[in-house]
C-alpha cells in the first residue's frame, strides 16, 4: 500500500508516483500510464514540456480507476512564465489532459516572470481548477525569497534528489516553510552505477531488495515523494515494491556517505542553461 503525505493545504498526495519524462511517443506513453495505473500507481507526473499530456489524458480516460482516485500533476513551461501566459497554459494543459481540474500544478523552472505566473496559478487554485500549486528546481535562496513573496505558499518543490545529491539543506528549508519535497531523477538518471552500486546492493541483500528499491525507499523514508519512470511493466511493479520493508538508521547513515554534494545532471547556475531553457519553445 503506497503511503501518502498531507500537503500544507490538507490535500493528500502519494509518496510514490509514476513519471513520464522522455516518453514522447503517444502510443508508448499511453500504454505506460495504463500499465502504471494497473500496477497500482495513482500519482502521474507529466509536464507541458514533455509533449505527452494528450497521451496521459487518453490513458486516464481509458483506465478503470475513477478520476478522483488519481493524482495528476503537470507543469508550466518557461515560455509561458508570465501572468497571461500561465492563465492560457493552465487551460491548455487541462484541455490536453481532458480534465476539469488538476491535482498539482508546478512552475517547471525558476525562469522568466514566475511571480506573475504564480499569481495566475493562485487564482486557478482559488477557483478550484487546481487542488495544489507549487514549484520545481527552486534552490534554497530562491525558495526562501519565493515563499516570502507569494500569498499561497507552494505545496511542493520538485527537485533532483537521489543518493548522490541528497540536498539535506534544501530539505531542512522546505520543512521550515511547510513545502513538501518531491524527487525528480530518483535514480540519478542511471549514473554512478546506481542499479548495481555496492553500498545499495549490500543493504538491499539484507532485505531481498534491489539497489533501485533501496534508493527509492531511502528517499521516501526521508519524507520525499518519488516518481520513478519506466516503460516496462515488470520494472514499474518492482519500483512499487518498496512498502514492505524499512531501512535501519545504520542503512540510512551508510547511504548518507554517498552524497557528492552537487548535481552531475544539470547546473541551474549556468547562464548557458538558462538561455537554453528560454529558447526551448513548446508552441508557436
Amino acid at each position: 500500500m503506497i503511503e501518502s503525505v498531507t500537503l500544507n493545504n490538507g490535500v493528500e498526495m502519494p509518496l510514490e508516483g509514476f513519471g513520464v519524462f522522455q516518453v514522447p511517443d503517444p502510443a508508448q506513453c499511453e500504454q505506460a500510464v495504463l500499465d502504471a495505473i494497473e500496477s497500482g500507481y495513482r500519482l502521474i507526473d507529466t509536464a507541458a514540456a514533455y509533449m505527452n499530456e494528450t497521451a496521459v489524458g487518453a490513458a486516464i480516460k481509458k483506465c478503470s480507476v475513477p478520476r478522483e482516485q488519481l493524482f495528476i500533476t503537470t507543469k508550466l513551461w518557461v515560455q509561458d512564465s508570465s501572468y497571461e501566459g500561465a492563465k492560457k497554459a493552465i487551460q491548455t494543459s487541462l484541455d490536453n489532459l481532458g480534465l476539469d481540474y488538476l491535482d498539482l500544478y508546478l512552475i517547471h523552472q525558476p525562469m522568466g516572470d514566475y511571480i506573475g505566473a504564480y499569481r495566475a496559478m493562485e487564482e486557478a487554485y482559488r477557483e478550484g481548477k487546481i487542488r495544489a500549486i507549487g514549484v520545481c528546481n527552486f534552490y534554497p535562496a530562491r525558495l526562501a525569497d519565493f515563499c516570502e513573496t507569494v500569498e499561497v505558499k507552494p505545496a511542493v518543490n520538485q527537485v533532483e534528489l537521489h543518493p548522490f545529491f541528497q540536498q539535506e539543506n534544501a530539505l531542512a528549508l522546505m520543512k521550515e516553510y511547510g513545502v513538501h519535497p518531491e524527487a525528480w531523477g530518483p535514480f540519478a538518471e542511471g549514473n554512478h552505477g546506481i542499479f548495481t552500486h555496492p553500498v545499495l546492493k549490500k543493504i538491499g541483500d539484507k532485505y531481498g531488495k534491489s539497489p533501485a528499491q533501496v534508493a527509492l525507499r531511502w528517499n521516501v523514508q526521508r519524507g520525499v515523494t518519488v516518481i520513478p519512470k519506466s516503460v516496462h511493466k515488470e520494472r514499474m511493479e518492482q519500483n512499487l515494491n518498496i512498502w514492505d520493508f524499512k531501512l535501519s538508521q545504520e542503512d540510512m547513515d551508510e547511504i548518507a556517505k554517498m552524497d557528492l554534494g552537487h548535481s552531475e545532471i544539470v547546473n541551474h547556475d549556468d547562464p548557458a542553461f538558462a538561455k537554453m531553457l528560454h529558447n526551448m519553445k513548446i508552441h508557436n
